[in-house]
């Protein structure tokens, strides 16, 4: 009898030992989980594009950047900002690496982010140099135009095959193919190819008429899978705070004047 006690006695105080331990890795566990909620960074990119993002040997700027960086310092959460590439982001804003960015939707995107607020619309353009403007998109047939890759600047462009497009990594590039010969115009945001035009040594006055082929709205945007969507009214209304006190008209005289 005495033997059977002792057994039971252990059994039991193997059970609730087996049972403590269990509740003791649960409760760790949650609060680190927490712990990782409340403490995980905003991931914050901007597309790789003057004068949106810029990057130096010396700090990141941009009209897109600097925004970014407001509306992090106005909602007081800590950020990991880098610029990267459109296609770059797009896979991350997919896949949940990257929390937000500013710029325009993407039909490929439309299940993978929420669409918080808009910026004012953007003119897109093909310009080539002086004695060549062209007139209409079909005055593009058969001539060779620099795009930057991953962008989507025009459906009939893009649908053309006759125009042949020749991918770079940024418009300073495609702006030093056009000086050098090697494409016969190039398209993207007005003010950003006028920039990329500056960049190598062009004006404006070296520039032919701009031939206007889009007008798309950048957006503030977040990814579906970032731990941070119950920001999603704060980050809209300090946003839309940022616009109205004219934040954004002050950077574009800042990085395109």
């Amino acid at each position: 009898m005495l033997a059977y006690l002792l057994i039971k006695s252990s059994i039991n105080k193997s059970s609730i030992n087996k049972s403590f331990i269990l509740l003791l890795c649960f409760l760790l566990l949650f609060s680190n989980m927490t712990f990782s909620q409340d403490t995980a960074l905003l991931q914050v990119r901007t597309i790789g594009v003057s004068p949106y993002g810029i990057t130096s040997s010396s700090n990141s700027s941009g009209i897109y950047y600097d925004l970014a960086e407001m509306l992090a310092n106005d909602i007081d959460i800590d950020v990991e900002h880098y610029i990267y590439p459109y296609a770059r982001i797009i896979h991350e804003l997919k896949s949940g690496q990257t929390d937000i960015t500013i710029m325009f939707k993407y039909q490929e995107l439309e299940e993978f982010v929420t669409y918080i607020a808009p910026l004012p619309p953007i003119k897109n353009v093909v310009i080539g140099l002086k004695m060549n403007s062209f007139t209409s998109i079909d005055a593009l047939k058969g001539k060779s135009i620099a795009y930057l890759r991953g962008a989507k600047f025009s459906q009939a462009i893009d649908n053309d095959p006759s125009i042949k497009k020749h991918y770079t990594q940024n418009f300073k590039k495609a702006a030093e193919m056009l000086v050098a010969g090697r494409v016969d115009a190039m398209i993207g945001p007005y003010e950003a190819l006028l920039k990329a035009a500056k960049e190598v040594g062009f004006s404006n006055k070296n520039l032919g008429k701009p031939l206007v082929v889009s007008e798309r709205i950048p957006w503030l945007q977040i990814s579906k899978k970032s731990q941070h969507k119950a920001f999603i009214n704060q980050l809209y209304k300090s946003f839309q705070k940022i616009l109205l006190r004219g934040e954004l008209e002050r950077l574009r005289d800042k990085y395109t004047s």
